[in-house]
């Protein structure tokens, strides 16, 4: 076949990996060298060296994890990365996208790395082949979560979310931030009596039996911030 016959290369799909933990780091850079059509361009330890080398190196994918000790978590990160006005802005040539890999799977941390703009969700624990479809996913503006993980994402958008009035979630704010029956009280002009029958209507619509399990609950929902 002749030089002008022979098809052309294919760009590698350039991945950022960011990841607090040196070995993680060390563990998928030597992973991903073996992935064909995919290159480490940078290593980021944490949320803040992640949104800089976003910037700089403009990799396709950022592939992020969600607990980065101290500073920017993850969830910061991918918001800052994928913003309007960020490193990702859809507005200018350049759009990375991020996927998020970690050990755990909550539902909160779930929620908040989708709603900050992550492309995906996937488990360590996954086998390589379905991590390098991820990322060949996300580099073409596909999502991709983790088959328990979609489980459950499916299964709350389809379960009825709780109804509350807005005295219920001003109460449920309050409880948020530590205040006592007493103080949510004062603060309301209202009996104790009644803040405790609110409480026991927001524990019923939540299913939970104690007020850390109430605001534990609503964030998973999104009733809470």
């Amino acid at each position: 076949m002749s030089p002008s016959a022979a098809e052309p290369a294919h760009t590698p799909i350039s991945v950022l990996l960011c990841d607090d933990h040196a070995v993680e780091r060390a563990g998928l850079l030597a992973l991903l060298s073996n992935a064909p059509g995919i290159e480490v361009i940078g290593e980021a330890r944490n949320g803040e060296e992640a949104v800089a080398l976003a910037a700089a190196l403009r990799p396709d994918v950022v592939l992020m994890d969600l607990q980065l000790g101290s500073g920017s978590d993850g969830v910061q990160a991918t918001r800052r990365i994928t913003r309007p006005d960020g490193p990702g802005s859809p507005h200018g040539p350049y759009s990375p996208h991020v996927l998020v890999l970690t050990t755990y799977d909550t539902d909160a941390d779930i929620a908040r790395a989708l709603e900050a703009g992550a492309a995906g969700h996937l488990l360590k624990a996954e086998p390589p082949e379905e991590l390098f479809a991820a990322i060949r996913a996300a580099a073409e503006g596909r999502s991709t979560l983790a088959a328990p993980v979609a489980h459950r994402v499916l299964a709350q958008m389809r379960s009825p979310r709780p109804t509350l009035t807005d005295q219920e979630l001003d109460i449920l704010h309050r409880l948020a931030r530590g205040l006592s029956i007493r103080e949510i009280a004062r603060a309301l002009s209202a009996s104790e009596a009644t803040v405790r029958t609110h409480l026991d209507r927001i524990y019923d619509q939540l299913g939970v039996n104690s007020r850390t399990a109430a605001v534990s609950v609503a964030r998973e929902q999104r009733l809470l911030p």
